[in-house]
């Protein structure tokens, strides 16, 4: 049997980072790890992480739990017939229920193929001290993100002071007290931590937070039509609305051959160079995003 592992958190909680952590040391043991990721939007950004020879594939435009276990079966039966490897990861979007997504691996067509080793949620410490001023309704999904964890990696420990992971710790042990928690800063987990989780399923109480419904996630895709200053980028990034949780893409900067790698999460923005032609444009995450004023639209 093939053992399975879901990577669970919220938007830019850290869990493409663990995902390539994960997959460099199981390589380093010989050990070839295929892949699924979910995307909310129509781009595939994160899979830029997994390398050429890893198999992959992806569901895009929302969550395992919304598109149907159809859809994941069947993206489960390719892998298993067309691959060879050892053990799989799936990569949860931020908007997923991690049991609802859980589910969907437990199939009778793999009942004898596929091992559910447990979810990892990779926590935002940083996003936790402000959760209560997060909306209900996704406040609810990152409480139930961990809540319903096998192991919990309380990820940006490197952003907060000794006392405040202290109290972040012991709050999410409150909420979760069956799951080891192992403090991280950049997702840096050591394998030898997952390969022991056996995951234990029961019928816990699961508040619904499907997309779409009592949910308001959404995603907006924005293509530019010129290149931008990135001084005036960034100042529009910062007058965003809390609502807005993740931004990935490629940006067009003024002086630059090519688009930059950009992405954002919780009030943090990062720059990458690339060195290809990419298309120009990125994917924004959170609620009510249909009523942003986009830079340069004027709209």
């Amino acid at each position: 049997m093939k053992d399975v592992y879901l990577l669970s958190g919220f938007l830019g909680s850290g869990k493409t980072s663990l995902l390539s952590h994960l997959i460099a040391q199981f390589k380093g043991e010989g050990i070839k790890p295929a892949v699924i990721m979910n995307e909310l939007g129509k781009l595939n950004f994160d899979s830029r992480a997994v390398d050429d020879d890893i198999p992959l594939k992806e569901m895009l435009e929302g969550c395992i739990c919304c598109t149907g276990s159809e859809k994941m079966e069947a993206q489960l039966q390719m892998l298993l017939e067309g691959e060879e490897f050892d053990v799989l990861i799936i990569e949860s979007t931020g908007a997923a229920h991690p049991v609802e997504a859980m589910d969907a691996v437990f199939s009778p067509l793999f009942a004898k193929q596929l091992n559910m080793k447990g979810i990892i949620t990779v926590a935002d410490c940083k996003r936790w001290i402000d959760r209560d001023l997060m909306s209900p309704q996704t406040r609810m999904l990152f409480l139930e993100q961990i809540k319903h964890a096998h192991l919990i990696v309380a990820n940006k420990i490197d952003l907060l002071s000794d006392s405040e992971v202290a109290t972040v710790t012991m709050q999410i042990q409150a909420l979760n007290s069956s799951a080891p928690i192992i403090q991280t800063s950049n997702s840096k987990l050591p394998l030898t931590l997952i390969k022991k989780l056996e995951a234990t399923y029961h019928e816990k109480e699961i508040n619904e937070t499907a997309l779409g419904k009592q949910l308001f996630l959404s995603s907006r895709l924005f293509t530019f039509q010129e290149a931008v200053d990135q001084e005036v980028f960034e100042n529009w990034v910062r007058s965003l609305p809390d609502t807005v949780y993740r931004m990935k893409g490629y940006v067009p900067l003024k002086g630059h051959k090519y688009p930059f790698l950009f992405q954002y999460a919780y009030g943090m923005v990062q720059w990458l160079p690339e060195y290809l032609m990419m298309e120009p444009q990125i994917v924004i995450i959170g609620d009510q995003i249909d009523k942003l004023d986009m830079i340069g639209s004027g709209s």
